[in-house]
């Protein structure tokens, strides 16, 4: 049995906020037309990591943000630094961008942890593919930066299948990474992506 869904969920007291009444009207006009919704919700807590997954279109950012602005949810994501070069820097750092070079995996995990330490509210949102393409496995560097700060992980379905958010219950990174992914995968799967052959 599928969980009731809504426009857009409370958010606790304790979730970083941006956006005002004008910008959510906007934001669940365009998800009533566009026949979006939510389902689930997301803990009452100052810092989480949210997975989005599967991740296989443009689209999948776009619907992001409009979710993100339904809810009036404060969320910071990681772009590829070409993403932030003029002219679109200012408006990738409005949304919520931080950029990071690809190239250097490890730094980022060790920048993105002490990003957690020097702020009390943070909601971090990335793919765990971290691309578009195929790929044999998930990147790990979601977990790490989890597990190193301390902060749950929340996985988000983006189930085209449906139309829907899913948000599922915060899952508290263990000492197996290999259990947490085992655990984690088995609430996707290919049907619930645009372009199911991707994932």
């Amino acid at each position: 049995m599928n969980a009731s869904t809504s426009i857009a969920p409370v958010l606790g007291r304790r979730v970083p906020r941006r956006g005002n009444a004008f910008s959510r009207a906007v934001a669940r006009f365009a998800m009533r037309s566009s026949g979006w919704r939510f389902e689930g919700e997301f803990p009452d807590l100052p810092q989480f990591v949210v997975i989005v997954a599967p991740h296989t279109s443009n689209w999948d950012f776009v619907l992001g943000v409009m979710a993100m602005f339904a809810i009036g949810l404060r969320g910071t994501f990681l772009g590829k630094d070409t993403l932030f070069r003029w002219p679109f820097r200012v408006g990738m750092q409005w949304l919520g961008g931080v950029p990071v070079d690809r190239f250097s995996p490890h730094n980022v995990v060790e920048q993105t942890t002490g990003f957690f330490r020097a702020h009390d509210q943070l909601v971090l949102a990335l793919s765990p593919e971290g691309t578009r393409k195929k790929l044999p496995e998930w990147r790990t560097g979601f977990w790490y930066v989890a597990k190193g700060a301390g902060v749950p992980i929340v996985p988000v379905a983006l189930d085209f299948s449906r139309s829907v958010f899913r948000i599922f219950p915060p899952v508290v990174p263990s000492e197996s990474r290999e259990k947490d992914f085992e655990r984690l995968h088995e609430l996707f799967d290919a049907r619930m992506a645009r372009h199911p052959e991707r994932y």
